[in-house]
Formats: structure tokens, C-alpha cells, sequence
């Protein structure tokens, strides 16, 4: 599906916002991974469990266009939709989650452009993640391009649930029978319950491993 050319940032072209776009991803996930590896160094422990980056399909950026009634172009592709290249972070434990966007917001370079916490304040599906969309400056030979990321942080919990919900969502178009929304919003429930206790029984642990070392070091 074609693109319209315009002057957004100078991109004339798909191939160019794919390049563009695919580096600013590989940017993202070079310093989370280096971020992951210094927590690791300094306090034992990896917040991040995995990375997922994508690039947004032509066909999924004309629909969002057409849906908030932009034509389809790329100047407005660029100036309109945050999460062409989007990257989901899933860690372990809801706190990793606040720790992980705070190490993030500390890198000089990178803009926070928008928040959205959906952890604090859960959408009425039962849908939880952080969102964060961000600029990450992109060099070329010419000229610099700071380009648009939206970063995705959930637990493996929520990274499931959400899953599952996006599936149904395509498969009934939106329209899910009130049954299955219900049951859905329950399962949140669920995995919400089911990340405050794992955390509970994590710091539990930790603490426990604290006091066994210091008995060690005072025997």
C-alpha cells in the first residue's frame, strides 16, 4: 500500500521511514540491554526479562490515518503516529516497571514526548502497561532526525493477558461478546493479583537472603 510523498523531516520514501525507524529501534534496544547488563554488574539482578521491536505495517499506518481522518501521507505518517516503531519491554515484577521507565527518562539524548500509566490507572478492558512514547535522535550522513518510539513496559503476567485480549479484539473486530469481555476484565483481576503477590514473595525472599549474609559475616 502506497504512501504519499510530502516533506516530513525530508523522508520521501517507505524504504526511508523503515530505515529510519529500524534505527531508532536498534538505538532503544542497544542501551536497554547495556542498562540491563549494569544493573546486573551492580546489584545481581536483571529487571528486564526480554525485548520485542516492531515496525508498524503501511496497511495498519493508513487505517490509523483514515481513523482520525488524516490523508495518507508521510509528512503526516511522521507528525501524526507515535508508535510506527514500538518496542515492548517485559520484566518480572510491577516495580521493575517504574525502575525501568526512570532509567530511561536519565538518558540525556532521549525526549520523553508522553506518558501514559496504565498500571496506576488500568483501562475498563482490564489493559495494564506502561506506555511511554519518547524521540531518540537518529544521525545520518546529512542530517539528524529525531525520531518517535513508543516504548511498551509490562510484566510477563500482563504481556499474557494482553496478548490474549489483542487476539480477540482482531477475531471479533472490536464487537467481543459481553461474556468474554467479562471474563476477560476477571482474568485481569487475576493477573494483577497474581503480580502483587509474585512481588511480595520476591522482596520476601530478598530479605531473607539479606539476613542469612549478614549472620554469615557476624558467625
Amino acid at each position: 500500500m502506497e504512501l504519499k510523498v510530502d516533506n516530513g523531516d525530508g523522508i520521501e520514501s517507505w524504504k526511508e521511514v523503515t530505515l529510519i525507524y529500524s534505527a531508532a529501534l536498534r538505538q532503544i534496544e542497544t542501551r536497554m540491554e547495556v542498562l540491563n547488563e549494569e544493573f546486573q554488574h551492580v546489584h545481581q539482578y536483571n529487571p528486564i526479562e526480554h525485548i520485542k521491536a516492531r515496525i508498524k505495517t503501511p496497511e495498519s499506518i493508513v487505517k490509523k490515518l483514515k481513523r482520525h481522518g488524516y490523508e495518507s501521507t508521510i509528512d503526516n505518517m511522521v507528525q501524526h503516529i507515535n508508535d510506527i516503531a514500538g518496542i515492548r519491554i517485559i520484566c518480572s515484577f510491577t516495580s521493575d516497571i517504574y525502575r525501568i521507565a526512570e532509567m530511561i527518562t536519565e538518558q540525556r539524548d532521549i525526549n520523553i514526548v508522553a506518558i501514559k500509566d496504565y498500571i496506576t490507572f488500568p483501562k475498563a478492558s482490564g489493559y495494564k502497561s506502561y506506555h511511554m512514547i519518547v524521540t531518540v535522535p537518529v544521525y545520518l550522513s546529512d542530517r539528524t532526525i529525531d525520531t518517535k518510539v513508543e516504548i511498551q513496559i509490562r510484566t510477563v503476567a500482563m504481556d499474557f493477558w494482553a496478548s490474549l485480549e489483542h487476539k480477540i479484539h482482531y477475531k471479533f473486530e472490536g464487537d467481543a461478546p459481553e461474556h468474554i469481555k467479562s471474563e476477560l476484565i476477571e482474568c485481569a483481576k487475576m493477573v494483577s493479583d497474581l503480580d502483587a503477590r509474585m512481588l511480595s514473595l520476591n522482596e520476601e525472599i530478598i530479605e531473607i537472603s539479606k539476613e542469612r549474609a549478614e549472620k554469615k559475616e557476624n558467625a
